[in-house]
């Protein structure tokens, strides 16, 4: 990613300073990476639950579309864990659109998660970007925060 890009940059622009003092990246731009490390996890979290949940409603609607060209006294099943259980068209097909009803919501919610995340993502690189950009003129190891008065 280009933040990461910019913190080998940080590292190489600063290596003399660092490497002189015998310092890591400071504690306060660490606990900010680590931060944003956390919230892509959850980025990552998020998506892996969309892609399943939209690939079950897939399953579903194909699902769907068997029982419906099926007659309505013909005999269909639904899987309960690794057995086939008789059931009724009208049920099944009850359960499946409630099922399919289900999944659109919850990838909904899902979707508004994924969104309220990628905003946070860029705020908080912005953050660290400009956490890099006054530490590289300034110089100092102190945190930005730090100079502000009680």
């Amino acid at each position: 990613m280009i933040l990461l890009n910019q913190l080998k940059f940080y590292k190489t622009q600063n290596a003399r300073c660092l490497m002189s003092s015998n310092q890591q990246i400071p504690p306060w731009l660490q606990e900010q990476i680590a931060k944003l490390q956390q919230t892509q996890q959850n980025l990552q979290t998020i998506l892996s639950q969309k892609q399943q949940l939209d690939l079950d409603r897939l399953e579903t609607e194909k699902a769907l579309e068997e029982i419906k060209k099926a007659k309505d006294d013909e005999s269909v099943f639904k899987q309960a864990g690794t057995i086939l259980i008789k059931s009724n068209k009208k049920d099944l097909t009850a359960e499946l659109e409630e099922k399919n009803e289900l999944s659109k919501t919850r990838v909904s919610v899902l979707s508004k998660q994924e969104e309220r995340v990628k905003v946070s993502l860029k705020e908080q690189e912005s953050k660290i970007q400009e956490m890099i950009k006054n530490q590289s003129t300034t110089g100092t190891q102190q945190s930005p925060n730090s100079n502000t008065s009680k």
